[in-house]
């Protein structure tokens, strides 16, 4: 029996990003197509079968450990950077600015689908969901390039829609235009949860 449900939920690729390896900050730049390597995209500064570990785990290793590389992609939704922009009381805010990968639109809740979801284009390309992002400081730097005085704002605005990070689990192209289907494993949440989170 299969572990994973496709749903039928998908969502379509608006915005397609590159953060190059020669870079200034996490600024992204529009890409229209780009091939989905078991190691991510050639030429991203987030490439690679493995990563050095960072603050996000560092209650797991010490920060700089080599680790499986499971942060090839950050992606975003269409309808959450909505949601930012208008609680930052801005006209929008642009994928760029964030270092996304990919924007979906069409995925209701978002940043909040389970981990170890999948997100499979009629290629057969499938992306693993690893977990929600967290807003940082970076975005807002990049915000605060373009808009003086309200990078400030978007920590507070992002809570919760900071999209997710994904690797790879089988090769193949993504590009804008793209539908994503979402495919759910095949499990309750887990019960104890809520209690292990307050230890």
């Amino acid at each position: 029996m299969p572990a994973l449900i496709p749903t039928d939920f998908e969502g379509t690729v608006t915005w397609l990003g590159l953060v190059g390896e020669e870079r200034e900050g996490i600024r992204s730049a529009a890409n229209p197509k780009v091939f989905a390597s078991f190691a991510g995209v050639e030429g991203e500064i987030h490439g690679g079968l493995t990563r050095p570990s960072c603050v996000r785990v560092t209650t797991q290793y010490p920060e700089g450990t080599e680790i499986a590389n499971v942060r090839q992609f950050t992606i975003v939704s269409a309808e959450e950077l909505s949601a930012i922009a208008e609680a930052m009381e801005m006209d929008e805010i642009k994928p760029e600015w964030l270092g996304a990968s990919i924007v979906v639109e069409g995925i209701p809740d978002f940043t909040h689908v389970p981990p170890s979801a999948r997100l499979q284009n009629e290629a057969g390309t499938c992306l693993v969901i690893d977990m929600h992002n967290r807003p940082c400081i970076f975005p807002a730097k990049e915000i605060e390039k373009d808009h003086p005085g309200l990078g400030k704002r978007f920590k507070p605005a992002a809570e919760g829609r900071r999209g997710v990070t994904a690797w790879v689990e089988r090769e193949g192209p993504l590009a804008v235009g793209d539908v994503m289907r979402l495919h759910v494993p095949d499990q309750r949440a887990w019960s104890l949860l809520d209690e292990a989170r307050q230890a």
